[in-house]
């Protein structure tokens, strides 16, 4: 089975119109210019992930604890969406990420990355699930598991993880370890891996580790910790990835079939108790693939997103991510792949950013990680 090649409903930004906003803007500096910043929405309870409805119907927002909620063009928050499954929100987990099918126009479908229990001695894993958006948008119908990261190994850490479509309708799943180091190796776990399915759940014949003996065949890549973002560059339609490190070494990743990607054995960190981590060899190890790029104190980098829209030329070709401890907003410029200049955003906000997207008005919409959190709108004066 081959999915088809389609034209994402989200790119066509000229066509949708653009998303208000009702509070003052704020004005911060930036090398580009005036930053400017106004809240959507504010009072969600750790929010996540977001994903933008066509047509300028609204956004829908994860909270951690478990709520899907549609935020409307003027900001509005509605109250949680049915139909959505139960997570284990405990640490880490809870609800995470949201993408809509790639045929949404169509299909209308959901899909959620979530902590899912179940697992011996109470333990947790990732888990990916769909369902279809209601016509009066108030619940998921027919919610179904595709999905589980197998075993479960989390006792409330390093879920990951992030959801993209690709050009050709590939869903790509970037997992954490469970907070397991070892697993990220072992190819019969999907522990610290990005997997690769179709839009059903169901294994693409050409992923590089198909019939192998004692290896997961959902598996694109390992060797990775904890994936908090990932994106599909516009430019060359390769997925990127972003991964904490443990005390220092956050990555960008672009992750290659079949590629080991190092962890625990190649890492520019060390553990948070300033001991070497014990299966390290150093930062290149023979064999595995360096990353694309480091960060050698953590930021805690988290979503990511590729601006491409035309609405403000500065940032062409810019890549922006999230980052939780330093609580900013990071700005990479790009020559081609390469990381060429970076510049920190909205640290005067003092917020943990939990993730970043780029609406299709060309303004930047981004998650601050809290109890009273916010849904941010952030663009340049023009």
């Amino acid at each position: 089975m081959t999915p088809r090649t389609w034209i994402p409903t989200l790119l066509a930004a000229a066509l949708l119109p653009l998303l208000a906003h009702a509070a003052p803007e704020q004005a911060f500096k930036s090398e580009e210019g005036s930053l400017k910043v106004s809240t959507l929405a504010e009072g969600l309870d750790h929010p996540w992930g977001l994903a933008f409805l066509p047509e300028g119907r609204g956004i829908l927002v994860t909270e951690r604890p478990g709520n899907l909620r549609l935020i409307s063009a003027e900001g509005k928050v509605g109250a949680p969406l049915g139909g959505v499954p139960e997570v284990w929100a405990k640490g880490q987990g809870g609800l995470l990420d949201v993408v809509l099918s790639p045929t949404f126009k169509q299909d209308r479908m959901v899909y959620l990355s979530y902590a899912e229990g179940g697992g011996e001695d109470g333990k947790a894993g990732t888990a990916v699930g769909r369902g279809r958006l209601s016509s009066d948008m108030a619940k998921l119908e027919d919610f179904n598991v595709i999905f589980r990261q197998q075993p479960k190994l989390s006792t409330g850490n390093h879920f990951g993880s992030r959801l993209v479509f690709d050009r050709d309708g590939y869903l790509f799943i970037a997992l954490g370890e469970n907070n397991q180091r070892e697993t990220s190796q072992d190819l019969d776990k999907l522990q610290g891996k990005v997997v690769r399915l179709l839009p059903d759940g169901t294994v693409p014949k050409d992923n590089p580790f198909v019939g192998q003996n004692n290896v997961r065949p959902e598996i694109w890549s390992f060797g990775h910790r904890n994936q908090q973002g990932a994106a599909l560059n516009p430019w060359t339609g390769e997925l990127w990835t972003d991964e904490h490190g443990p005390r220092g070494g956050d990555e960008i990743n672009i992750p290659k079939p079949g590629k080991n990607y190092g962890w625990p054995i190649a890492t520019h960190g060390i553990n948070y108790s300033l001991l070497p981590i014990p299966e390290a060899r150093g930062e290149h190890v023979d064999g595995m693939v360096d990353p694309h790029h480091v960060w050698e104190k953590s930021p805690a980098i988290s979503g990511m997103a590729f601006y491409d829209n035309p609405r403000f030329k500065a940032w062409d070709h810019n890549l922006f991510i999230g980052a939780l401890a330093s609580q900013e907003l990071i700005r990479l410029e790009l020559d081609g792949d390469k990381v060429v200049h970076e510049e920190r955003l909205l640290g005067e906000l003092g917020q943990r950013i939990r993730d970043v997207r780029v609406g299709p008005d060309g303004y930047l919409y981004v998650l601050t990680d809290a109890d009273d959190g916010a849904l941010l709108k952030v663009g340049l004066a023009q």
